[in-house]
């Protein structure tokens, strides 16, 4: 692969860091005004209360879409959500070739298929050892430890030097499903000289190495064993390893298993097609529930992150058809709290407390462990490796911040402190951040997809803290009210503190922004329209305190 003069290679992430998910990373070669491109994951985050009714938030692609003529392929390193869920709303924005593992695209296919309307994205597949190319860049796949089947780090090869790209990993020495992280391949790739190490942050802070898998699910046995009723376990749908775990726990407890969640039986089916449920007793059937002895059961359901509309939640909430937990029944959080989700997860523990059920957590037993790498694991990809660069993403700024810091006493020579939309120049010369890109977030609302303006979601917002008046005034031919004005409050308060109806002080200052206008200048209904919302507007917020949106009809 011949050097071409002035040519950079540069690394762009416009979502991942500086923030947990919605990972999307570029990598630029050739010279300023024509690199090539190759987009590394394509991940979604999830809204929280401030977004209310948007569905997913995804990445801001405007910088790569004016770059689409030089856009040589996307490759996806897992099929996480935070990795690969925005694949199918964006695709049809960046239309490039796309490469995947047979376990992600198996993924991608079956959620294609659930989603209406979902693009058929051309797919090639890679494994693990593999290598190919996109544009100027030469790809190898190493296999690594994760938290689902088929992680991908990326060795990713141009003439201006070597970038291992580690996507989510950590060390497993045993893992249950998969090979465990290769050490040699990462040593003889080292061997060879890495310009830079781009690099999960995400257990940063966290001294130690990871528990193994296996020691994961001898912890679920001893859980499921002691257990006197039922036991529910929720978990990541995604981590296959894990709910082979809790089949194998619960197969060896003497226990059944059924699945509960849409999510998490589309990855069960893919696994087992792929033979990743291979040797398991087969899973009983929701109509079979009732025919089971509760201490014969084991639950495998959606819902770890406080999702109401999953498994877990609708448990809790006693409103599934055939399935119901009792006082004395064991749930098992097999999983971390995203940042974010803390209160909908305590919501739903409270309610299955009060229903009488035990909760079992990872502080009470080992019954979940991380699929990202602690303080000493990175030491050891450090050792390893030997980069040049060192460039910590997938992390919070204090995530980032402390990665920086235990690559440098690991001698890495230059530590890069970049966030999203961050132009950062690997090679040639030091490494240097020598622009900005557009940055940010835009939203999947329903079916239609655009920013927060776009989508409505400013106004949501507002709606939601302090409601909605609607107003309609009529004049007659002299420019009088023809009656008195329709009002249509929505969630405002009815009355204020002396018990005065809100409405009725709303409709009699609507009346008085009309009266105080002379006569001549009420031929002017914008005039009239805009008197009548700030008055309307400002006499809720007099007893209220808060300003309702409001939309005023004027007519004649």
């Amino acid at each position: 692969m011949a050097k071409s003069e002035n040519a950079e290679l540069v690394f762009v992430p416009l979502g991942g860091v500086g923030e947990i998910g919605m990972n999307f990373a570029l990598y630029g070669y050739g010279p300023v005004n024509s690199r090539e491109w190759m987009i590394v994951d394509v991940g979604v985050t999830f809204p929280d209360a401030t977004l209310p009714g948007v569905d997913l938030v995804l990445p801001d692609t405007r910088f790569i879409e004016q770059e689409l003529r030089n856009l040589r392929g996307i490759v996806i390193t897992h099929a996480h959500e935070d990795h690969y869920g925005a694949l199918l709303d964006l695709w049809p924005r960046l239309k490039a070739p796309v490469w995947m593992t047979p376990f992600a695209a198996g993924l991608l296919d079956a959620k294609r298929q659930s989603e209406s309307g979902a693009p058929k994205i051309p797919v090639t597949i890679y494994k693990a050892g593999e290598t190919f190319k996109v544009g100027p860049f030469e790809i190898e796949a190493i296999p690594v430890a994760h938290s689902i089947p088929e992680p991908m780090s990326l060795a990713i090869t141009t003439p201006a030097g070597t970038v291992v790209h580690t996507g989510d990993w950590r060390i497993d020495p045993a893992p249950t499903i998969g090979p465990a992280t290769d050490e040699a391949r990462f040593r003889a790739i080292g061997d060879k000289g890495v310009l830079a190490l781009i690099c999960d942050s995400t257990n940063a802070m966290r001294e130690g190495d990871s528990p193994s898998e296996q020691a994961v699910g001898k912890g679920l046995r001893e859980v499921i064993e002691q257990a006197k009723g039922r036991v529910a376990v929720t978990t990541f749908s995604s981590n296959v390893g894990r709910i082979r775990s809790i089949a194998e726990a619960a197969r060896d407890a003497g226990r059944q298993v059924l699945v509960l969640g849409r999510s998490l039986k589309r990855v069960i089916d893919v696994s087992g097609e792929l033979g990743y449920m291979d040797g398991l007793p087969e899973f009983v059937s929701e109509e079979d529930y009732g025919y089971i002895p509760r201490e014969n059961l084991v639950v495998i359901c959606t819902g770890s992150q406080g999702e109401p509309r999953a498994a877990l939640a609708k448990l809790a909430r006693d409103e599934m058809k055939n399935v119901a937990l009792s006082p004395g029944d064991t749930v098992v959080y097999s999983s971390r709290v995203i940042p974010g989700n803390e209160k909908a997860i305590i919501e739903i523990k409270n309610l299955l407390i009060d229903q009488g059920m035990k909760i079992i957590e990872d502080g009470d037993a080992l019954v979940h462990v991380s699929g990202h790498p602690r303080r000493n694991e990175l030491r050891k990809m450090y050792e390893w490796v030997r980069p040049r660069i060192a460039v910590p993403v997938h992390g919070e700024a204090a995530h980032l911040v402390a990665h920086g810091s235990l690559a440098s006493m690991a001698g890495v020579p230059e530590v890069a402190q970049i966030r999203d939309g961050d132009m950062l120049r690997l090679a040639p010369g030091p490494a240097e951040i020598i622009d900005q890109v557009p940055v940010g977030r835009i939203y999947k609302d329903g079916k239609l997809i655009g920013d927060d303006q776009v989508m409505g979601i400013k106004d949501r917002r507002k709606l939601s803290f302090a409601g909605h008046v609607a107003v309609n005034v009529v004049l007659d031919d002299k420019y009088e009210l023809a009656g008195d004005p329709d009002i249509v409050p929505i969630g405002v308060a009815e009355t204020d503190a002396r018990g005065n109806s809100i409405e009725d002080l709303m409709l009699d200052a609507a009346i008085g922004a009309v009266d105080s206008i002379p006569r001549a200048r009420r031929k002017d209904l914008d005039l009239v329209q805009e008197a009548v919302r700030r008055a309307v507007r400002g006499s809720a917020n007099e007893v209220w305190g808060k300003k309702p949106i409001v939309t005023v009809f004027v007519t004649r």
